[in-house]
């Protein structure tokens, strides 16, 4: 593979990816622990990926995950277990992971310094 057929993800991976991890805020901790208790099994993780799609290019994806897959970068913010794929891990590092609970909105928002532009239902960006 020559360096031009080298994939957008790997070359523009930020350096310190690594050690700037995606984080969960306590309110988003809170709940990913009681939706955990709900599915009443501990083998499961909160998986976040970043994939192709959505009206800005990228899309996120939160679900619960049992399997562990080649390259995850493991997390455990507040006691909460977190898998990132390493395809998504430098499109996530720094992001802030919360939950919001207001009459206008329900539901997990993601802070992402690596995003450069996003759209009006603020689940997809451009990366």
């Amino acid at each position: 593979m020559t360096s031009t057929e080298t994939p957008v993800e790997l070359s523009t991976a930020p350096a310190e990816a690594p050690s700037n991890d995606v984080q969960l805020t306590e309110t988003a901790a809170t709940k990913v622990r009681a939706l955990l208790d709900q599915e009443g099994r501990d083998d499961l993780r909160l998986r976040i990926a970043v994939q192709p799609g959505g009206c800005s290019g990228m899309q996120y994806q939160l679900f619960f995950d049992e399997r562990a897959l080649d390259g995850d970068v493991e997390l455990e913010p507040h006691g909460v277990p977190v898998v990132v794929d390493r395809m998504s891990a430098p499109y996530l590092g720094g992001a802030v992971v919360d939950f919001t609970d207001t009459i206008e909105q329900q539901g997990f928002t993601i802070d992402n310094p690596n995003a450069q532009g996003g759209c009006a239902c603020g689940n997809s960006f451009c990366g």
